[in-house]
């Protein structure tokens, strides 16, 4: 690796453009949401390895006893653990020979600054953004399944981490919800909201797919209640949308639908595959508006610099490289890093809407 072709620009801008990228990521700008920059908090992992620590702290009452008399031993909360090696990912950006030389020619001819920036530092904003899209894939599948699978749309080694969500916080479906006379609301209630309640917790929203969220709105039961809300007595009662639907739920369960419609882009060998990371029929019963940590490590490479390359450190974990190679032709190199994943650890409860449980 060699000192960038173009140094006297990355000196200038590497700096300002790659933390202005991850300000446009992290604000309203962006197009792009992303959820587990909201609902995780970011933890560093001095030893490099993530964990997930869940306790049943349910609260059970005091014994009344006679002066003098002995307590009675109560037992210990019990204490789930799930742990693993925060995995490495990234990607790399080229400018090719003929990108290049259209680039030096911007800069013979006396091209504007703000054309000649925007050749070189285009590769910027995908490098970081590709870490962003990988941890929102991550976070979604696995807190919609309860598992973050990495492997069939990778280039590498697939990851697999478990939350080791508890069995008796897994539902399946009473009546699939694609049937209308499913009654939706009251599995909802009878499963996630009470078992949610019996271990003290409280259920603030309900997250799930488009398609799910649709039938339950179509659903007679919510219909009814909808029209209930309203105070429509009639005959007819429309499908009410989400805002309709969660001001008549919120009001009678105190919690509203919450609906993820995220598509995530990755390639492989060049090919490009649109993946929604949420998984199609899941309900999550959400109980924390931070439902855990986006754990990351510190990399090899910050510690053993790599002569004539230059970096930046953007948004604490991503770390950000400009560099010239030979390999096999000349390219002018961007390429990004990260040792981090997404880790719940709230109480989550969850319901499989397409699965019927006996």
């Amino acid at each position: 690796m060699e000192t960038s072709i173009y140094k006297v620009y990355v000196d200038k801008l590497f700096n300002p453009v790659s933390h202005g990228v991850v300000e446009t990521l992290n604000g309203s700008t962006n197009p792009l949401t992303y959820r587990h920059k909201t609902m995780l908090r970011d933890e560093f992992s001095v030893s490099g390895k993530w964990d997930s620590i869940t306790i049943n702290g349910t609260l059970v009452a005091a014994d009344v006893v006679a002066l003098d008399s002995p307590l009675p031993l109560k037992t210990r909360d019990s204490i789930g653990k799930a742990s693993g090696d925060i995995p490495k990912k990234g990607m790399e950006m080229k400018l090719n020979e003929q990108q290049m030389q259209d680039i030096d020619t911007l800069i013979a001819i006396g091209g504007q600054d703000a054309q000649i920036n925007q050749k070189l530092f285009a590769d910027i904003p995908k490098v970081i953004g590709g870490i962003f899209e990988e941890n929102e894939a991550e976070f979604l599948q696995g807190y919609s399944t309860g598992i973050a699978l990495v492997d069939a749309n990778n280039v590498g080694t697939g990851i697999r981490v478990d939350y080791k969500y508890p069995t008796a916080n897994k539902f399946g479906a009473t009546v699939l919800f694609s049937d209308p006379t499913s009654n939706p609301l009251t599995q909802i209630n009878l499963k996630i909201l009470a078992k949610a309640s019996l271990d003290g917790n409280k259920v603030i929203r309900i997250m799930l797919d488009p398609a799910t969220f649709a039938n339950i709105a179509k659903s007679n039961e919510a219909k009814d209640l909808y029209a209930m809300f309203v105070g429509n007595y009639g005959t007819t009662k429309p499908t009410p949308n989400l805002s309709r639907l969660n001001e008549a739920v919120s009001q009678e369960y105190g919690y509203t639908f919450d609906i993820v419609d995220r598509t995530v882009l990755f390639e492989k060998n060049g090919v490009k595959t649109a993946v929604k990371p949420w998984a199609a029929g899941a309900l999550v019963g959400v109980t924390s508006e931070v439902v855990g940590t986006l754990t990351y490590a510190k990399l090899a490479e910050q510690n053993h610099p790599v002569a004539g390359v230059s970096y930046q450190l953007v948004d604490s974990k991503i770390l950000v490289s400009k560099y010239r190679q030979n390999k096999p032709s000349l390219g002018e190199f961007t390429s990004s890093q990260a040792r981090c994943v997404p880790i719940v650890s709230a109480p989550t409860y969850l319901l499989d809407s397409l699965t019927l449980q006996a």
